[in-house]
């Protein structure tokens, strides 16, 4: 009745913002996204008859703001006539701060939370329930390059790539250690009820990801690279024209675009990408890691940096 499981967060080249159903936390568009490898997120859960409530540690401290998201999951996989658990979370990247940490968390739940009860779901089953919780958890549960289909009530996960077939390398300055202001499920309703632009990024999507897959596909990094920024600029430009105003950028954020396009004009193979946060995710071929990492280093405003290769999906660590 105790397991343990890991997920890697991943990152959104084609982005997810908005949802069709929000009592199944259905996606209202695809998303196409690469796994990462060096960050991730461990889950302990152990289920006991002695136990009157669930109870969640993330880091070693107690956490109740979560805990009936977290035990709405639970539910979800193990059924509600359930004994309860102890749930602990470790992560060594920072978490709420726009770096896809409730993806991994969620996905390595599932998993864990599967193998402690001992229900053995297929791997589409448990990624379809982790994305009732996160939006992008479903794609954790996938290496490389994973896209997210919508068809109809339900999601599709689709591998396009494993990790070593085409190994891009992924550096990440923090430019803000703190939670966001705002959570991204408030922040997409509110993008769909005010933003003039909600409309058109819903319409366009499949363009993007048609492009996305088939610059995947074809290994061509130029392709990739014009797609995934205007997606994320267009994602941003619906928060922005949100009501009020949703905007998730500092200063280093925008300083840190600017250390990308200048490695471009420079011959540098990297791009950038953001999600709902201030961090910047600088993709690049592996040869330009160094290079990419010192210049964000030493970009004002940035705390540090994080890098990582591409990594597999989510993973069981221990069960017992």
């Amino acid at each position: 009745m105790r397991a343990v499981a890991q997920a890697q967060p991943n990152i959104a080249l084609v982005k997810y913002w908005g949802k069709q159903n929000l009592a199944d936390n259905l996606p209202a568009v695809g998303s196409l996204s690469i796994t990462l490898d060096s960050l991730w997120t461990r889950m302990e859960v152990e289920f006991s008859s002695e136990l009157r409530n669930d109870r969640l540690l993330i880091g070693g401290h107690q956490d109740d703001e979560m805990l009936a998201r977290v035990s709405g999951c639970l539910d979800q996989v193990v059924g509600t006539d359930r004994d309860r658990a102890i749930i602990q979370s470790e992560t060594n990247f920072p978490i709420a701060a726009g770096l896809a940490s409730s993806a991994s968390a969620f996905a390595a739940l599932v998993m864990a939370a599967d193998a402690a009860c001992g229900k053995s779901h297929e791997l589409l089953s448990l990624a379809r329930m982790a994305g009732r919780a996160s939006g992008s958890a479903a794609r954790s549960f996938y290496g490389g390059f994973v896209e997210l289909r919508v068809d109809g009530r339900r999601i599709d996960t689709v591998q396009l790539l494993k990790d070593d077939e085409w190994p891009l390398h992924v550096v990440v300055a923090i430019t803000a250690e703190t939670a966001k202001p705002l959570g991204s499920t408030e922040a997409m309703i509110r993008s769909a009820e005010s933003s003039p632009f909600y409309s058109s990024w819903v319409e366009r999507q499949d363009e993007d990801l048609g492009a996305a897959r088939e610059a995947v596909g074809e290994r061509d990094f130029a392709k990739l690279a014009s797609v995934a920024e205007h997606n994320c600029l267009k994602m941003h430009s619906v928060m922005w024209t949100s009501r009020p105003s949703i905007v998730y950028w500092n200063r280093a954020t925008l300083s840190c675009m600017q250390t990308v396009r200048e490695l471009q004009n420079s011959g540098v193979p990297v791009f950038f990408t953001i999600d709902a946060g201030p961090q910047v995710k600088a993709v690049c071929l592996p040869a330009a890691a160094d290079q990419v990492a010192a210049a964000l280093q030493e970009t004002s405003g940035v705390s540090r940096v994080l890098q990582s290769n591409l990594g597999h999906g989510a993973r069981l660590v221990a069960s017992a």
